[in-house]
């Protein structure tokens, strides 16, 4: 048995029927913006539509019309890899088949950790534990199966950073190591936009494990940017396909309308239609962007704590780091780990704060789960030399028993939560939404990814910007219906930013209220043209 336990395969079909088990009682549906989004656009391309899409979550770059080049926000992998999952043969368009590439990658991030902790020297027991942690996910766990970027940014992050790793430990191989860190940062970046972060680690760790004085010499200068030379080339080959779509499509290799969420001082100027945020508005004083960078790194600790710690394992994460802050395999960890850490609290912490930094810090949750249970272990032997009766070979199976039992029960916790919370879906509201409508007519309201899931009708976010823009928007992108959700009883528009907000008893002369008695939070209005 025990020899067994030693195949990485063995290991791999375990963690594999723990992230289907969370993954099938997640639910069978998405659950927000994000997951609603990816499935929309696998739907599609599982259909033979490509890259386009009926709808606007939001106006960064964006088009003239409608339908419009999907992916000006977002990255498209994880729209592929579930497109994928619903081409196998005997595979239907449905959310089942789509999460199966997630589900895989997800137990391969398992498979990662087993892997860290072997590569660090750990023994059998930390490395089954630590990737069984990392396949539970603590509160990634109700996520792992969504058709979101946690999976794939978990798996190919993860995988990038141990392939830097062994680059730079020495021996045979060295080249092909390079190789697949390079396209494994493109597949990251193809997941997210901060996966480019990999890039530059990668670049960062062939540079410093080049600098030896062997290399200095003038013969061998050469050498020290080959790793460089073959991440770039292997990098840019993978991405070569989605550049040329974006400029055949777009006219730009990447959008940046999202660069603008430097200056935000508010999460809604995301939504705003009247101009991208390309400095500081005028009302928001630095004090302004302090406190909102301030309020990220409160987040940004909790986060820390809570989902790359899973609470217990976060003072022994940074303990095993210290110990094996030296070895190569934890060089581009590191590096990476400050550069989420930083871009996402001090670059972008809005967007950090809403769901960017969670979904980043998937890259580093295997490394930490590694480094956690071999910390802790560390960490008994610490105490063990200053309790003299303490029995280390006893105290280590228990202590790290305990642990993974506790990521157990807190990724039960945490779906459980879940679940209650995606009780209410909104379906019957949508299909009554759909029968007063007339066919093919386009909404605006606050979620467009949703409704186009539940209705295959396009539309438009509500804008934060005053109702006044509205005749513009509804013009521009043929939009004859504004939908407003979660009206309070004092006449507050809860699915609506601030700057939308007007007097629902009193409205604007282009909007005409019509009846809809299917929800008594809910106001329907029809969009007059001229």
């Amino acid at each position: 048995m025990a020899k067994r336990l030693r195949s990485p395969t063995i290991f791999f079909f375990a963690a594999l029927l723990i992230v289907a088990g969370f993954a099938r009682g997640g639910g069978a549906q998405p659950s927000y913006t994000d997951a609603f989004y990816h499935f929309n656009a696998a739907s599609q391309l599982a259909r033979g539509g490509g890259f386009v899409e009926e709808y606007l979550w939001n106006y960064l770059d964006a088009p003239n019309e409608l339908p419009a080049p999907s992916h000006r926000y977002w990255m498209p992998l994880t729209s592929i890899l579930a497109a994928l999952g619903m081409a196998l043969p005997g595979a239907s368009v449905d959310y089942t088949t789509a999460q199966a590439p997630s589900v895989l990658l997800a137990a391969g991030a398992g498979l990662v950790s087993y892997h860290v902790v072997v590569a660090l020297g750990g023994n059998l027991r930390c490395a089954w534990i630590a990737g069984l942690l990392t396949a539970f996910g603590g509160y990634f766990a109700p996520r792992w199966g969504a058709i979101d970027t946690i999976a794939p940014f978990a798996f190919f992050g993860s995988l990038a950073l141990f392939c830097m790793g062994k680059a730079t430990a020495g021996g045979e191989g060295q080249a092909r190591y390079w190789i697949l860190a390079g396209c494994l940062s493109a597949l990251c970046h193809l997941t997210r936009p901060d996966g480019v972060l990999l890039l530059f680690t990668a670049f960062y760790v062939a540079l410093a494990s080049s600098s030896v004085p062997r290399l200095l010499a003038p013969r061998h200068r050469h050498e020290r940017f080959k790793p460089i030379g073959f991440v770039a080339v292997s990098y840019l080959l993978l991405l070569l396909p989605w550049f040329m779509r974006n400029l055949a499509a777009l006219g730009v290799i990447l959008p940046s309308g999202g660069i603008s969420g430097i200056w935000f001082s508010e999460y809604d100027e995301l939504f705003r239609y009247s101009g991208q945020v390309l400095a500081p508005a005028a009302g928001d004083t630095l004090m302004r962007l302090i406190e909102v960078r301030w309020q990220a790194a409160l987040h940004g600790f909790a986060t820390f704590i809570a989902v790359e710690g899973i609470i217990v394992l976060a003072p022994f994460m940074l303990y095993g780091w210290w110990r094996r802050r030296h070895q190569s395999l934890l060089r581009g960890f590191t590096i990476l780990a400050i550069a989420i850490h930083s871009v996402m609290i001090l670059v972008f912490p809005l967007q950090g704060y809403r769901g960017g930094l969670f979904h980043s810090v998937a890259a580093l949750f295997p490394f930490w789960m590694a480094l956690g249970i071999q910390g802790l272990e560390a960490a008994i032997d610490w105490a063990a030399a200053r309790r003299r009766p303490w029995n280390t070979e006893v105290a280590k199976p228990v202590f790290s028993g305990a642990a993974l039992a506790f990521g157990a029960g807190i990724s039960l916790f945490v779906s459980l939560s879940s679940l209650s919370g995606d009780g209410l879906d909104g379906s019957q509201f949508y299909r009554d939404l759909d029968e007063v409508l007339p066919a093919r007519a386009r909404v605006m309201i606050n979620d467009p990814a949703r409704l186009y899931y539940r209705t295959r009708r396009g539309g438009v976010t509500i804008p934060n910007d005053a109702v006044e823009i509205l005749p513009v928007i509804a013009e521009r992108y043929d939009i004859g219906y504004l939908v407003l959700e979660h009206v309070a009883d004092n006449g507050a528009i809860g699915g609506a930013p601030a700057a939308f907000q007007f007097a629902l008893n009193d409205p604007p002369e282009f909007l005409r209220e019509l009846d809809f008695e299917a929800r008594s939070d809910v106001r329907l209005f029809q969009i007059l043209s001229d």
